[in-house]
């Protein structure tokens, strides 16, 4: 069942997004060769906790760290540690909860690190752009698969291909509520958007084969073949007219 948020549940949901955005913010230009994913992780905590909300994925279902930090051909649910090191020419997927007030926030960003190719700002562009592209049928009366067809029609079109296993979901009092939203599918398709739903949308976009792999510590999703992954997320609400993202930092509106 899809639940619509009231008003007043919007509101709150807000507010839980804005402290995400707050984080993003920390993060953005701060990510730096030679820091450990405990690092960023760190940096990601202290933000939430300084705003008065939890951590989301810390101990939800066992996951151990406080935000999920994946880098290279990791696609999610990387554990931070103090032993992994980012080095230049890296990319690292950030992915972070934060619950304020009984709702949650939930976005991703992918940064790169130090210097990096050409075509790993196009892979990580790519992905941000395929959201905009998704949302663009993110709107009263849309099905929800004209938002998956369109994300997979993007990233298809620029030669990457979309993980089956992991998707989007709703957002609200609980991180993963109905529906499930897959960046691959039909138009036409799915439940019919109505307004005060509120979805995560999160492309995960892989430089090569859709393929992954789960690691021994029963989190980390990795590309079979080792290819590049990258994430990009966020909360939004269906409104009347459209939609709105509500986990957007202020550094990226300017």
């Amino acid at each position: 069942m899809i639940i619509i948020k009231s008003p007043r549940e919007i509101e709150l949901m807000r507010k839980a997004g804005e402290v995400v955005g707050k984080v993003f913010n920390a993060l953005e230009g701060n990510i730096k060769p030679g820091m450990s994913t405990l690092d960023v992780a760190n940096i990601a905590e202290k933000v939430i906790r300084d705003n008065g909300a939890y951590p989301t994925f810390l101990n939800y279902s066992g996951f151990p760290g406080a935000v999920c930090v994946s880098v290279n051909d990791e696609l999610v649910h990387g554990i931070p540690s103090k032993k992994r090191i980012l080095r230049d020419g890296d990319i690292v997927s950030v992915d972070v909860g934060a619950t304020l007030n009984g709702y949650v926030g939930d976005a991703c960003r992918t940064y790169p690190v130090g210097i990096v190719k050409e075509s790993v700002l196009r892979l990580i562009e790519v992905t941000r752009e395929s959201f905009f592209e998704g949302c663009k049928f993110a709107r009263p009366g849309a099905h929800l698969g004209d938002i998956s067809h369109a994300i997979q029609a993007y990233c298809e079109a620029h030669g990457y291909s979309l993980p089956r296993e992991y998707t989007g979901h709703g957002v609200g009092s609980s991180l993963h509520e109905d529906p499930y939203i897959p960046n691959y599918g039909v138009a036409g398709t799915g439940p019919i958007l109505k307004e005060g739903m509120c979805l995560a949308v999160e492309p995960m976009v892989n430089e090569g084969h859709f393929a992954l792999r789960v690691m021994k510590d029963g989190w980390t999703a990795r590309t079979r073949d080792g290819k590049l992954s990258c994430h990009y997320e966020n909360s939004i609400v269906i409104t009347k007219d459209g939609y709105e993202i509500l986990t957007q930092a202020k550094k990226e509106e300017d």
